[in-house]
């Protein structure tokens, strides 16, 4: 750590382990932890550790519940401002990370890391009670309700009671009638994709 005057940009504290600068003392010192690994703020609810007060703060929003940060467009509201700026995009359509791989396009680097793995073949999220093994840590929590029979989501218009987000879409489509999945042979429309499938047999004479 190091005083450095600086007639430039006014930066007069100086890191001695990387290129970051600052104009206060106690900001130099908080990026120092950084540095070192300190973690002085303790939460009161579970072993977290916290560099910064400010981080703890957020942090105590996972078991308090509090959501302070509201979507201007829709009811979606989060504990982080980090996450409504992500949210933000999928009323904007911006999706500024892309694959070098193949079109594919996020909204995220966490995303877009994610779905490098469908390139590398990565499975790192593994089910403790079977084999199954997914790229993606959502795609686990979601399969764990195979075992546990959880069914978060419900219908409005029925009983019905789904495991995920998606099951709940294909239901509501009874609901509605919508038949998003057309044959390009004839004038066949279906609900689901693997009843498209199934029908597709019909003209190509394919045996499952």
């Amino acid at each position: 750590m190091r005083h450095v005057r600086s007639h430039n940009d006014g930066k007069l504290y100086a890191c001695d382990r990387c290129n970051h600068r600052t104009t206060r003392l106690g900001s130099l010192k908080l990026h120092m932890m950084t540095h070192t690994g300190e973690k002085p703020h303790a939460c009161n609810s579970c072993k977290y550790r916290a560099g910064t007060l400010s981080d703890l703060k957020r942090h105590m929003r996972t078991h308090t519940g509090e959501k302070p940060y509201g979507c201007n467009s829709c009811e979606h509201r989060t504990n982080q401002l980090g996450n409504l700026k992500l949210h933000m995009k999928t009323h904007t359509g911006e999706k500024p990370y892309a694959c070098s791989s193949c079109e594919y396009r996020a909204v995220s680097t966490g995303d877009l890391r994610s779905h490098m793995k469908t390139h590398t073949g990565e499975k790192p999220y593994a089910c403790n009670n079977c084999e199954y093994r997914t790229s993606q840590i959502g795609n686990l929590k979601t399969h764990m309700r195979t075992h546990t029979g959880e069914k978060p989501h419900a219908c409005s218009g029925c009983e019905y009671r789904a495991a995920s987000v998606g099951d709940l879409k294909r239901h509501l489509r009874i609901h509605t009638g919508e038949k998003p999945y057309a044959c390009e042979s004839c004038e066949f429309r279906t609900t689901q994709l693997g009843n498209l499938k199934t029908h597709m047999r019909t003209h190509t004479g394919e045996k499952p």
